[in-house]
């Protein structure tokens, strides 16, 4: 009886196991992350000068949305759902929501419904090609406005869609008109020495 000889089948590679975003926020020790496409990307604590703006930056959100009791403001990182199915949660310096859209929020984790205003404060390691993909991801989700901030050059992109932007400057003044009524920012106030 003669032997038959299989063919030698190569092995499989190993694939990263994808998580959703519902065990993210139940994962212990995972204080400072992103998830893209079901993975954990880590990021960096910030600098002092990135916080005392991101601060800056919601309180005077959220005196205006108080003001006009028009909505509420998130800060401090705050996952959204980008994508799903594998899951992109990216976290948000801060944010401004309506209560119209809050109150469609289902999820329990991250917030599942786009705010209308995002901010975002450049880190020195942030690549212009991943913000312009997070501008997208949050465009197609419903996104209004998005504040770029940059501290090193002093100035805020204000988005509108990923090719609608104006450039403001020290001697500007930020608004945000149609989004979140009352809201006036000088520049040079934000980058003002702590």
């Amino acid at each position: 009886m003669a032997v038959q000889v299989l063919p030698r089948q190569k092995p499989k590679p190993l694939q990263k196991a994808r998580i959703s975003g519902d065990e993210l926020y139940r994962m212990p020790g995972i204080d400072h992350a992103e998830l893209v496409q079901g993975e954990i990307v880590p990021m960096s604590p910030t600098g002092y000068l990135h916080g005392l703006i991101k601060i800056r930056m919601a309180a005077w959100l959220e005196a205006a949305a108080r003001q006009g009791d028009q909505g509420i403001v998130l800060g401090g990182e705050v996952g959204v759902y980008t994508r799903r199915n594998p899951d992109t949660v990216r976290a948000m310096e801060a944010a401004f929501i309506s209560h119209a859209r809050m109150a469609q929020v289902q999820s329990r984790s991250y917030l599942d419904v786009a705010p209308e205003l995002v901010v975002e404060v450049l880190s020195p390691g942030d690549s212009w090609q991943a913000v312009m993909s997070k501008l997208e991801e949050y465009f197609e989700i419903g996104v209004s406005t998005v504040w770029i901030v940059d501290p090193d050059r002093q100035v805020i992109y204000v988005y509108q869609g990923v090719m609608q932007t104006r450039r403001l400057g020290v001697g500007d003044v930020l608004t945000a008109a149609g989004v979140l009524e009352g809201v006036e920012i000088e520049v040079a106030a934000l980058f003002a020495p702590v």
